[in-house]
């Protein structure tokens, strides 16, 4: 008994080791990821002359708060671009959600011929690069007289996305078939099944697919550049990319760049933070079943 006694102490003391070694390289490989936005919002609220010192610091003093309204306001009117921002990416996830939860459950629930090919043929167009599509869309965006419009930044995202398909498909696929009768034998369609029945059901992978559509149109750089013209419809990523580039040809107060970065950055991180839990769990579940 004294040996087995030993031996399951030397196991628990075992595990309180590697516990804490797990934990001690977590938070050493979280301070490093940490450390670049640290810095963000150390240079954020420094003075010109604190930002172009070295050895760097990494406390301000004095701490420059008014960077970030006057930041604001200093350059570009960065309250336009907020707007555009959040009218692009508020109609883009309306029109990603509402058309891919609709195809997806069309290649989960219904039964019709070809169903696998046309699947598989969605599940292909993954493997084309956006580059090779580039071309042909910006024509045919500019032979509809969508150029420097938000319609070519809006309007795709109402065809669905072969991901998002996939994944809201996958996890359509780990409910049982017996939901889909019971709701027609109560007389529900196939409409009206999806929005009562399947849909609650789906909240964390719903609210994965949304924040991720999120997080692709905030943060889209490459396609403002290439179809908008009109700084007046410039989005807040776009305009914040061209103010970094302006302090390379005069001076730009850095102090102001990093303020309206952090502003940029925030809505990430509050949306993601606010649904991390769905995010995680729709994210784990998609793959219970194929």
């Amino acid at each position: 008994m004294a040996a087995r006694a030993n031996w399951w102490e030397s196991r628990r003391s075992r595990q309180r080791i590697d516990r804490v070694v797990l934990y001690l390289v977590l938070t050493v490989g979280s301070a490093v990821f940490l450390l670049p936005f640290y810095r963000l919002l150390v240079m954020s609220v420094s003075t010109p002359t604190d930002i172009g010192t070295y050895p760097p610091k990494w406390i301000p003093n004095p701490v420059a708060i008014a960077n970030y309204w006057e930041g604001w306001v200093a350059y570009y009117p960065f309250t336009d671009y907020l707007k555009n921002s959040l009218i692009i990416t508020s109609t883009s996830i309306v029109g990603t959600l509402v058309s891919c939860i609709l195809v997806a459950f069309g290649f989960a629930r219904l039964r019709f011929p070809g169903r696998s090919f046309w699947f598989m043929v969605l599940l292909a167009t993954l493997m084309l690069p956006g580059q090779v599509t580039l071309i042909p869309k910006y024509v045919l965006f500019a032979k509809l007289g969508w150029i420097n419009t938000f319609l070519p930044l809006i309007v795709p995202n109402y065809f669905g996305s072969a991901f998002f398909i996939f994944l809201l498909r996958q996890f359509f696929m780990t409910m049982p078939r017996e939901l889909d009768d019971s709701a027609r034998i109560d007389g529900c369609g196939y409409l009206r099944t999806l929005v009562q029945v399947l849909l609650p059901l789906c909240k964390p992978a719903v609210i994965a697919v949304a924040v991720f559509s999120f997080v692709d149109h905030w943060s889209d750089f490459f396609g403002p550049l290439i179809y908008l013209s009109d700084p007046t419809k410039f989005t807040m990523i776009l305009a914040t990319a061209l103010l970094t580039a302006s302090f390379a040809h005069s001076f730009v107060h850095m102090g102001y760049v990093m303020a309206v970065t952090v502003i940029t950055v925030l809505p990430v991180l509050v949306v993601y933070f606010w649904a991390q839990r769905y995010f995680i769990e729709g994210i784990a579940l998609t793959g219970v079943r194929g």
